[in-house]
């Protein structure tokens, strides 16, 4: 694997899956592949999880590792091209150069801006990492993907369906919250369920919340949540921003928070969230607290999906 921005960079998600949840069992199996390698992470917004998983998962490899987090600890950085650089001090081109001079796989987390779709959805900042960058990039988020905490997701559920022994359904869905988010958990969700053919992809949400068809093209999309629920194996909530209106938070009258009730409709079905979760606005605190919710899983399985992608780039070199 040369690079890691998205599942396309898979060759096959089944075996991914299965070298991760190895790796789960083993994580100090390679710790000489890493041996006198650097892992460079770098953050233009802020982190827990992706951080801190990435760090242990480099660890578990015998890596080095160095953290950067652009808006507290580096120069404040030109995106554009061809700006007098007045109120800037350092280029992305010589920033993004340099810093993988200082390492043998640059990890990148950036974030979209939410008002210029193009911009966005273009991928038009993460391109210039991929461009300037003199050693592999790993996507630890990008304007519009969020890929190893999909993998970390479709590892999870994997581990709690017999990976995959039999058919299972998957609902995700929207989830109110009072800020604009990106939709890259969702999107890069959709990606890699859309891989896995023993799963039953739904997607519900109002339909002013309808995510990109060439992310949600393989889901049935409800826009009635009881009648998602209905039978499901796994009840995924994520808060998106509007596409169609792009970046907005749009007000809906009816009521989209995860509840009890909603969850008994399911086959007791196990609750997902990729954190951080605001409670009783996303989801109520009896849903996050009881014996069905594996967001702790979830999490633990963030340091497996980026260990094995650290590792699959290891080998490449």
């Amino acid at each position: 694997m040369k690079n890691f921005f998205s599942v396309e960079d898979v060759i096959n998600v089944y075996d991914i899956i299965n070298e991760s949840l190895l790796l789960k069992k083993k994580p100090f199996l390679f710790q000489k592949i890493g041996k006198n390698k650097t892992i460079g992470l770098v953050f233009f917004n802020p982190s827990l999880r992706t951080r801190i998983s990435c760090q242990k998962a480099a660890f578990n490899l015998g890596c080095n590792v160095w953290v950067l987090d652009i808006n507290k600890d580096s120069w404040k950085i030109e995106m554009d091209d061809g700006n007098i650089m007045i109120n800037t001090q350092e280029h992305i081109k010589e920033a993004i150069s340099v810093m993988s001079l200082y390492c043998d796989i640059l990890a990148v987390r950036t974030f979209p801006n939410l008002f210029d779709k193009d911009y966005d959805y273009n991928e038009i900042l993460f391109k210039k990492i991929l461009l300037y960058s003199k050693v592999p990039v790993v996507n630890l988020e990008s304007a519009t993907l969020h890929p190893l905490q999909s993998l970390a997701d479709v590892i999870t559920i994997a581990e709690y369906s017999s990976f995959f022994k039999s058919k299972c359904k998957v609902v995700l869905s929207w989830a109110p919250h009072i800020k604009s988010l990106p939709h890259s958990v969702a999107n890069s969700f959709s990606q890699w369920i859309s891989k896995i053919k023993e799963i039953d992809f739904i997607i519900a949400c109002p339909k002013e919340y309808n995510l990109h068809e060439k992310f949600s093209n393989h889901a049935k999309i409800f826009h009635n949540q009881y009648e998602a629920f209905k039978n499901a194996n796994f009840i995924y909530a994520k808060n998106w921003s509007s596409f169609s209106n792009y970046g907005k938070v749009i007000d809906i009258d009816d009521n989209w928070m995860i509840t009890e009730d909603k969850m008994k409709i399911t086959n007791k079905a196990k609750f997902m969230h990729c954190l951080p979760v605001r409670r009783n606005i996303v989801v109520e605190d009896s849903v996050l607290d009881s014996n069905d919710s594996i967001i702790l899983e979830q999490a633990n399985n963030r340091i497996y999906a980026a260990q094995i992608i650290f590792l699959k780039i290891l080998q490449f070199l």
